[in-house]
């Protein structure tokens, strides 16, 4: 059982999903407290790729409560994500066009192990949110009135 520990909700609304894997994140052993405890956001996070390598920007870890020198943390530094060779391949042949982006979904345990589940997504025009929206809200009205009228 995967226990989520944060989760990037903004990228249901704004990407369409075509895929996604898991990824192993480089952290230091005071992230790795902080993320344990749930002091993370992904809002705004996505993934570059520089040389090869994957990189996750604006992911926000807050500093451990415990930690002395606070103030010299960098809370938003780059992290390395680990795929395999041909998934990296892929995802940078999908980078080249236009309106695909790798972003980060969610940050969970497997065991011990913290992990990160990584969308390759098509950015939505504003039309096509506001579609999605309006059918969210179809949606949730029509359980709602099934539920009013079940017995």
């Amino acid at each position: 059982m995967n226990k989520i520990l944060a989760k990037n909700k903004k990228a249901f609304l704004d990407y369409e999903i075509i895929d996604s894997w898991e990824a192993w994140l480089e952290l230091k052993w005071h992230e790795v407290k902080s993320i344990r405890l749930g002091q993370i956001n992904l809002k705004w996070s996505y993934i570059i790729q520089v040389n090869w390598r994957l990189y996750v920007k604006n992911m926000h870890i807050s500093a451990w409560k415990s930690l002395v020198n606070k103030d010299r943390i960098e809370v938003e530094r780059e992290r390395k994500i680990f795929l395999q060779k041909k998934t990296i391949l892929l995802l940078s042949g999908k980078l080249k066009e236009a309106w695909y982006s790798i972003i980060p979904l969610e940050i969970y345990l497997v065991g011990s192990l913290i992990k990160m589940r990584v969308w390759l997504g098509k950015w939505r025009k504003d039309y096509d949110k506001k579609q999605v929206l309006k059918e969210r809200t179809i949606d949730k009205e029509a359980k709602i009135m099934m539920k009013k009228y079940d017995y």
